[in-house]
């Protein structure tokens, strides 16, 4: 489809008055934790949380290497534990950022301060969470690595500290939180076995760990839990890995295994623009003839998240990598450069071909509260469904998506290498062998 064609036939996000009324009826989410506290009161026993149900954990980084470890269980709807796990089925059911928050406000959770090597007193002698299997931590571990939500009986010390965390763009937010004395398994949790090999093998550098388990079939959601607990890597090197810091280690090293999987492949035959609107963000993807080279761009508007200055202007960040990808962390855009990357790489893998790429993301004032980088991550695995447009040339694509950004081209060829045409050569256009 012609690029102009595909522009015009793009329909507005139906979602967007949606998100407008949710966002003046926010209060809702004061319901929910008035509803959370309700189903707490039933759910206790004593002092102990019994028949609570663990689908996740979580790992916090506050005042590290001594930081809160916890396990996240939905209060008074345990029957649908799996439900609360943040994952891509949340954007195939549409969640929007309501839901999201609503499912938060409903998940506990139970937490003890712990040593990033050393959680146990036993292993202080040796510090390692190799081995560490027992305890509140060795629960929490448990629960990271099964492949179903597990059973738990939770003891805690008073009552849950009542709210709602907004937390990053990165991290998904957090709900009521208390902290546990103890915690016990009620069942043995379901270990798949190649977790289990990679538990197993002392040696396994944490990098292959990773890659083995996401050609086995485990999405990076998942991946990224068994990272936060401990349990991939050297024996000597595990430790608990902030929540915050393991989302975007999984995506890092599963696009470096991805970008190599193409680095010798075709590229692309013709320019593709493609586009995805999602939970007030929407994303242009632009696909280019020539060697990798990938660039995420941000815009984000005045009263929208990280810009919270309704007078001002559009805020911009961007990032960039060539064909050797990149060997420093990248700041501006942070997690989100690594989710978007995946995205586009995923695809290009599936299709056997690199490409030069732009990624455009435009945050309006309707992401009026973070959800996670999990929704850029969807957004852009699920661009490349449907119909895309096609251009002459990519400076052309650039020109006619731009018509549709919240900034001049020119203020965005001012932020963007690809755009500006600074990372292009000659070579960009034939395959490097």
């Amino acid at each position: 489809m012609r690029l102009d064609d595909y522009i015009e036939d793009l329909e507005p996000d139906e979602e967007a008055e949606r998100r407008r009324l949710a966002k003046e009826k926010s209060y809702a989410i004061t319901d929910h934790l008035e509803d959370f506290e309700r189903n707490f009161e039933r759910s206790l026993s004593g002092d102990t949380l019994v028949g609570s149900t663990a689908p996740s954990i979580f790992v916090g980084r506050s005042n590290y290497p001594d930081i809160p470890v916890g396990v996240l269980s939905p209060v008074g709807d345990e029957d649908a534990a799996e439900e609360y796990v943040t994952d891509g089925r949340w954007y195939q059911q549409g969640y929007g950022i309501t839901d999201v928050l609503q499912r938060r406000t409903g998940l506990l959770n139970s937490n003890k301060r712990a040593n990033v090597d050393a959680p146990g007193i036993a292993s202080r002698l040796a510090p390692s969470v190799h081995d560490v299997w027992d305890g509140f931590v060795g629960v929490q571990r448990e629960v990271a690595i099964s492949d179903r939500p597990v059973d738990l009986e939770i003891g805690l010390e008073g009552k849950p500290d009542l709210g709602l965390d907004t937390g990053t763009d990165v991290a998904t937010p957090r709900g009521p939180r208390a902290r546990a004395r103890e915690a016990d398994l009620r069942e043995n949790p379901h270990v798949p076995r190649p977790v289990q090999k990679t538990l197993e093998d002392d040696d396994w550098q944490a990098q292959g760990a990773m890659t083995y388990l996401y050609r086995r079939g485990f999405d990076v959601y998942e991946i990224n839990s068994i990272l936060s607990a401990g349990a991939l890597g050297e024996a000597a090197n595990r430790r608990l890995v902030p929540t915050r810091w393991s989302i975007t280690a999984v995506d890092d090293t599963v696009g470096q295994y991805l970008r190599g999987r193409i680095k010798n492949a075709p590229s692309v035959d013709e320019v593709q623009v493609w586009m995805n609107e999602y939970v007030g963000n929407r994303y242009w993807v632009i696909l280019a003839p020539g060697s990798w080279e990938f660039e995420l761009v941000e815009m984000k508007a005045p009263g929208s998240i990280w810009n919270p200055d309704p007078e001002g202007n559009i805020w911009l960040a961007s990032a960039s990598e060539g064909y050797e990808g990149r060997s420093s962390y990248v700041e501006e855009t942070a997690g989100a450069y690594y989710a978007a990357r995946l995205g586009v790489l995923e695809h290009l893998e599936s299709i056997g071909r690199q490409a030069k790429c732009l990624v455009l993301r435009e945050v309006s004032d309707d992401y009026w509260a973070p959800v996670g980088v999990w929704q850029v991550r969807e957004s852009v695995r699920n661009a490349f469904e449907g119909e895309h447009g096609e251009a002459e040339t990519f400076h052309e694509a650039v020109a006619a998506v731009s018509s549709e950004l919240p900034v001049s081209i020119e203020r965005l060829k001012r932020k963007s290498e690809l755009a500006a045409g600074v990372q292009s050569s000659l070579d960009s256009f034939v395959r490097r062998v």
